[in-house]
């Protein structure tokens, strides 16, 4: 059976979608609403033996289930909220928001029962997350409760079930990293992350049943027994609770971290994949963002062409200070490393002049892509190019420079796809 324990803590926005036309100096327009407060999310952990992510969460453990669980804790010490921010803000977005436990009590941990289920909302009461950010991941943060932690649960050998003692102080604390995807919206006013410990993971690809069995009738796998079973289902412990990504510190203070790499291929998609969402302006203004800062002012409005497609006209009436004050915006653009790509739109204006395009980073602003300075024509042009991304990211920002000048401009059909396996 799935057991299920609970908490409660306020987050920002879980990008709802909303229309968009117009823009004013420093303030976000978006097909992506930017905070709400009132928000809350819910957790919960538990143990599940499906190997789907979905639709079995409820099932019970099958009776010749190979591995079984009988007792599995961890304390949760920490839980982050990371997201970009298009306002002023004392939050460093490569670190993460702190959402609990609150800052006068930053020793706080709970101890957190994956296999009997157990529920907590008391300690989360007083949290109120003041944020205006696009969320982007929620991190939880667990260590072993002490010397002694252990997972206890049976291998099926022969017919008969076998107790086995797995020692989880292979790690110091490990933080699982979730896709903003991976949260369900639950309600308008409730969004839930799963946590959840899956068993076949954690055990894939292994023979347990070939472990040495102790003279008291018990496996045990730790440092001086089945060793290398053991270092095995510590290389699948972290990624079985299957987040996006994940970082650790082992027992001897080494630091790792990597993607799942399913949940990660999930992300990226297929080859030729478009990996920007409504990029012909179909669904209006949906998934991009439109925003004015540094005394740019402009508009955007999507237009529909008798022919039934889709440009966005864009009238910028003040050009501000910096080819950044007016933007044209999509986050959330995954990004393989060491891969080619390709970045495809239209685009031509009433006036000839330079824009600035570029693929960059949302949380420490580094071009990961490719940063170019095209000259806009007055008939509309075709701008391609190919790219090599530095890093690999979920969550590449694809920019439109667009201020300087007062000039109207015409964009349609933008796509950025892999041509590398």
């Amino acid at each position: 059976m799935r057991f299920v324990w609970s908490i409660v803590v306020c987050v920002m926005g879980l990008l709802a979608v909303v229309g968009c036309s117009s823009g004013g100096n420093s303030d976000p327009i978006a097909g992506i609403e930017i905070g709400n407060p009132a928000l809350a999310l819910t957790a919960d952990f538990s143990v599940d033996y499906s190997e789907v992510e979905k639709n079995a969460l409820l099932k019970s453990a099958a009776k010749d289930e190979p591995v079984l669980l009988d007792s599995f804790s961890m304390s949760l010490f920490e839980v982050r909220s990371y997201s970009s921010y298009y306002v002023a803000v004392s939050i460093d977005p490569i670190e993460g928001l702190p959402i609990w436990p609150e800052e006068d009590s930053p020793e706080t941990s709970l101890p957190i029962s994956f296999t009997e289920g157990s529920s907590v909302e008391e300690p989360f009461k007083n949290i109120n997350l003041e944020d205006q950010g696009y969320l982007k991941e929620i991190g939880v943060s667990f260590k072993p409760e002490g010397a002694e932690s252990t997972i206890c649960g049976r291998v099926l050998i022969d017919g008969k079930y076998v107790p086995f003692v797995y020692d989880l102080n292979g790690f110091q604390r490990v933080r699982l990293r979730y896709h903003f995807s991976q949260i369900e919206r639950v309600s308008d006013s409730v969004a839930n992350l799963s946590v959840i410990f899956r068993v076949r993971y954690f055990v894939q690809g292994l023979d347990l049943t070939k472990a040495e069995i102790d003279e008291d009738g018990t496996i045990y796998f730790n440092n001086a027994n089945n060793t290398a079973l053991w270092n095995a289902l510590n290389n699948n412990f972290v990624s079985a609770f299957r987040p996006l990504r994940y970082d650790f510190v082992d027992a001897q203070g080494n630091e790792g971290e990597d993607f799942v790499k399913d949940i990660w291929d999930g992300v990226v998609g297929a080859m030729s994949d478009n990996t920007i969402e409504n990029g012909n302006f179909a669904d209006g203004m949906a998934h991009w963002i439109f925003f004015t800062q540094m005394n740019g002012v402009a508009t955007a409005n999507v237009i529909e062409e008798k022919g039934g497609e889709r440009y966005l006209k864009v009238v910028v009436t003040n050009g501000g200070n910096k080819s950044y004050s007016v933007q044209l915006i999509q986050e959330d653009v995954a990004l393989v490393a060491k891969k080619k790509y390709k970045c495809v739109f239209t685009i031509w204006s009433d006036v000839e002049g330079q824009i600035t395009a570029r693929i960059g980073t949302y949380d420490d602003y580094e071009t990961v892509g490719f940063m170019e300075h095209p000259i806009v024509k007055t008939s509309g042009q075709s701008f391609e190019k190919e790219f090599t991304p530095s890093e690999s990211t979920p969550f590449a920002r694809f920019e439109l420079n667009l201020g300087k000048m007062e000039r109207t401009f015409y964009i349609k059909d933008v796509k950025i796809y892999r041509i590398e396996e």
